[in-house]
């Protein structure tokens, strides 16, 4: 299936010269959506994971069913000041400012087995303040699995050759 058939390309959101790729599309067709968690499932069904931990928002769509699918848990990864129980926090560099990840500290035991799981790997940097996280914690990443990647913006290059699987590049 061409998965970009199912993306919705919005010119110059949120400002000029930006091409935003909207998943709300893929989301609203059931069939897409389902077939896109059942492959991802299919991939990672073997793999030993313990968790999946998402950050909001989209990551969410994406890290909660797979988990599911999985039948794990789900980690949220939030932004600061958000969750009720006690955090850690990572801060981590916007376009244009600065922003704070956070997430339950008793989230994660040490040695459990975890997948970042997005809709979007842009530059890199909410996941490797994900990763940040989940490394605190004792975590062990096994990999970051994404819908899109935008490949030009070579976000892989921040996350240290963690295994990352992408449906469609841009």
């Amino acid at each position: 299936m061409n998965l970009k058939e199912h993306i919705r390309v919005i010119p110059d959101f949120p400002q000029p010269g930006i091409r935003f790729k909207d998943i709300t599309t893929l989301l609203n067709n059931g069939p897409v959506y389902k077939e896109v968690i059942d492959h991802l499932a299919q991939r990672y069904r073997d793999s030993g994971i313990d968790l999946v931990a998402g950050p909001e928002a989209r990551g969410f769509v994406i890290g909660a069913p797979l988990a599911y699918a999985l039948g794990v848990g789900f980690v949220p990864i939030r932004k600061s000041g958000k969750l009720p129980g006690e955090t850690i926090e990572v801060g981590y560099d916007l376009e244009y400012g600065k922003d704070k990840l956070a997430m339950h500290k008793d989230a994660i035991r040490p040695g459990q087995r975890v997948l970042i799981a997005d809709d979007l790997l842009a530059t890199g940097g909410t996941i490797a303040s994900t990763l940040q996280l989940i490394r605190q914690l004792g975590g062990d990443v096994v990999g970051a699995t994404f819908l899109i990647e935008l490949s030009y913006l070579n976000g892989r290059e921040k996350l240290g050759g963690i295994e990352i699987e992408s449906l469609v590049q841009y």
